[in-house]
């Protein structure tokens, strides 16, 4: 990914966190990582980031807004609390309106996946300011052609 793109994809991302753009539950999300199971990272809390960092990083790539179509995630190892991990996120197809993403969790030192993330995304004609925190829209309202 250029140096454009990388700061496309931070400056998205920290709009999502700040809830400034995306949905409430993104912003949730990413607040909310500390939720755990006996000192672990929660599954649910784990596939929610790899979620937001795949559209993050799809988003930096097309510069558009996407929508999930599919997603599942393969998980190796658990995390500790606290315990400091790597993330890599990168787009391995572009079909026209469908996107493929990969994201990985590894443990920072030895390099040991966590989780993979896949993802398929496809693009929308909304624009950043229909998917903001404003309300959440009905689908009779929305254009997803």
């Amino acid at each position: 990914m250029g140096d454009d793109s990388l700061q496309r994809a931070l400056a998205r991302l920290h709009d999502v966190v700040q809830g400034k753009i995306g949905h409430g539950l993104d912003t949730r999300v990413l607040k909310g990582l500390c939720v755990d199971v006996d000192g672990n990272w929660h599954v649910g809390a784990l596939a929610s980031l790899l979620d937001v960092l795949g559209g993050v990083t799809i988003f930096s790539f097309v510069n558009r807004v996407i929508s999930s179509v599919d997603f599942n995630v393969s998980y190796y190892s658990t995390a500790k609390i606290e315990e400091h991990v790597e993330l890599e996120s990168k787009v391995t197809a572009n079909k026209g309106k469908l996107i493929h993403v990969v994201v990985e969790v590894k443990r920072k030192g030895n390099g040991e996946v966590i989780a993979v993330g896949k993802q398929w995304m496809t693009l929308n004609k909304l624009t950043v300011f229909q998917v903001s925190n404003i309300g959440p829209k009905p689908l009779t309202e929305m254009n997803f052609s």
